[in-house]
């Protein structure tokens, strides 16, 4: 039998033979190995994408069948993910600058915290939608700032 490459947490796993699967309905499972028992639940299932979130005892993982398109689309390069660069960021909406998270010649990556916003008396995280330096800090902690201002820099 030919072995069985699956992707689970983004490490190449090769399958396992004797393990037993048994379905207790709507998404939920007992999964025996090696006299081992694991309880689980489907929590995500892309079949198209050969894709499965699951959780096994309180245990999250994300397992991606891995096949031969997957070795071409690799070797082709075409499954690295684009990263933009900064290279602005503007008020999205009128508020106040209640926070800011960063500082000058600081390096971001996506989803890091730069500024927060108080927009309509509810708090906004501001967060890097790609990876920079940043330049220049254009305000301060309690400035007042309109819709499109333009707020930090980056290089």
């Amino acid at each position: 039998m030919a072995n069985r490459i699956w992707n689970i947490d983004g490490e190449d796993v090769v399958g396992a033979d004797g393990a037993v699967l048994h379905w207790e309905g709507n998404g939920y499972f007992t999964l025996t190995y090696n006299g081992s028992t694991f309880f689980g639940e489907v929590l995500n299932e892309q079949t198209e994408s050969n894709y499965l979130k699951l959780k096994l005892n309180h245990r999250v993982f994300e397992i991606r069948k891995k096949g031969a398109l997957d070795d071409l689309i690799s070797a082709m390069g075409l499954d690295v993910p684009k990263v933009k660069k900064l290279k602005e960021l503007q008020a999205p909406m009128p508020g106040r600058i209640v926070n800011i998270a960063v500082s000058v010649g600081q390096e971001l990556n996506v989803d890091d915290d730069i500024l927060s916003l108080e927009a309509m008396k509810m708090e906004n995280v501001l967060k890097a939608e790609g990876v920079g330096v940043v330049k220049s800090i254009n305000v301060n902690t309690n400035d007042v700032v309109d819709k499109g201002a333009v707020l930090i820099e980056f290089e």
